[in-house]
């Protein structure tokens, strides 16, 4: 390798995993401003779900690899629902792990990105969260799925290559704030379709036939994790 090679990689190097100065305080609330804006008005929601759902079907594909499961493929459909298919023992803790992994998969990842950027690694997480798609997307088995993924990680592509380092913060910061509070609302969802009866195969009754543990009480996980990663992650975005 010569030398004008060896110190481009180091340029890239540094660029990929050095630190980055923190954004001022008030880009830090206009993106959580901005995120609420796509979270709690409904219709809105009804669109940006997806990313939550893409995070949520990519926690169960993650655990099921990790737990020595075989991923057959995820499916992700327009009404925001999702559908990961692995295979191994039905029973046992890697499937338990697999089925809890849905719920928290979003607000967990919203609280290692804020971690990250906690540290001034911003450019690290755009580019981590375009690794974790371009793996995904290699797990989709239908047309709507590969492009929601395509699409999501053609904007990090994008902004990770094309723009400065003031607009990537600024992404950067809204895209965690997503997670962390989109984290949240599935899980009120889920408790609100069990109250009039419906989502009888949802993960925490799954995850209650499997372990003989009240559905109830996976639900009340799903909602600890959510809030305390909101609660964890938000404190350490707005230490800047």
């Amino acid at each position: 390798m010569d030398s004008t090679a060896a110190t481009s990689l180091a340029s890239l190097w540094d660029e990929v995993f050095g630190s980055q100065p923190d954004p001022d305080l008030w880009v830090v609330i206009a993106t959580m401003v901005a995120a609420l804006a796509v979270i709690v008005p409904h219709g809105v929601w009804r669109v940006s779900r997806n990313a939550i759902t893409i995070a949520h079907e990519g926690g169960h594909g993650l655990v099921a690899l990790l737990t020595g499961r075989s991923l057959s493929g995820i499916r992700l459909h327009s009404d925001t629902s999702g559908l990961t298919v692995s295979r191994g023992k039905p029973t046992g803790p890697g499937m338990i792990l697999t089925a809890a992994a849905g719920y928290t998969a979003p607000p967990l990842l919203g609280l290692g990105g804020a971690a990250l950027l906690a540290v001034g690694h911003i450019t690290a997480l755009l580019w981590l969260a375009t690794a974790l798609l371009v793996a995904m997307l290699v797990m989709i088995r239908n047309a709507y799925g590969a492009l929601t993924v395509i699409l999501t990680g053609g904007t990090f592509l994008v902004v990770s290559w094309l723009t400065g380092p003031q607009v990537q913060a600024a992404f950067a910061y809204a895209v965690v704030w997503f997670l962390l509070l989109g984290g949240v609302r599935p899980a009120f969802e889920l408790q609100a379709k069990r109250s009039h009866g419906s989502a009888g195969d949802s993960d925490a009754d799954q995850l209650s036939r499997l372990t003989h543990v009240p559905a109830g009480l996976w639900l009340f996980l799903f909602h600890a994790v959510s809030l305390c990663s909101l609660l964890g992650g938000g404190r350490w975005l707005l230490e800047v």
